[in-house]
């Protein structure tokens, strides 16, 4: 039998790995508190529970109190993030200041409405190629959705606003959507 001249060549469709990659994702936000007062972190889990990542500050008895480390579920550093100044911050690979992966600017601080400006370093060696993205949101309903130009990249939004109203979620879990391949442009 002679094949359909409608067929599609195999060339011209996606992959499993590609179609896979373009599917979005959610992780769950859950902020941990140690004491009465907010010192604890932020832990990143899979739909199944299961920890991705935490993030830790440091005491704020020790030099280094301006810095948080985002650690993998081993508990090994992936990023340290630094605070230059009220409204500014710079992110290392690892747990050393040598490698900069971004910087954070506030550009907009008002009550109820905060946008940063995120610029990716792409490497020492080219300049030219760093990304750039945009950060908007609203601290007091917990939610933010970050561009790069009009691509959202990733959106955080409070668990109780996604239909779960028969269940009790308290306002410190929230739910991060990362929508893959938007950075790849």
């Amino acid at each position: 039998m002679g094949e359909s001249s409608s067929a599609i060549p195999s060339e011209e469709l996606p992959s499993a790995a590609t179609a896979y990659q373009a599917i979005p994702f959610d992780l769950f936000v859950t902020k941990k508190y140690k004491h009465l007062t907010f010192r604890g972190g932020l832990r990143f889990t899979d739909s199944a529970g299961n920890l991705v990542y935490e993030v830790q500050k440091s005491d704020g008895q020790s030099p280094d109190f301006k810095k948080k480390l985002l650690l993998d579920s081993q508990g090994n550093t992936l990023v340290s993030l630094h605070r230059v100044n009220k409204g500014s911050w710079r992110g290392f690979k690892g747990n050393d200041e040598e490698d900069l992966m971004f910087t954070v600017e506030k550009t907009i601080d008002v009550l109820n409405r905060k946008e940063f400006k995120i610029k990716l370093v792409a490497g020492k060696d080219d300049p030219d190629s760093n990304i750039e993205l945009e950060m908007r949101g609203s601290p007091l309903k917990r939610s933010s959705t970050l561009y790069k130009g009009d691509s959202i990249v990733a959106q955080t939004s409070l668990m109780y606003t996604l239909g779960f109203k028969k269940i009790f979620v308290p306002r410190s879990r929230f739910r991060l959507t990362i929508f893959p391949g938007s950075l790849d442009e």
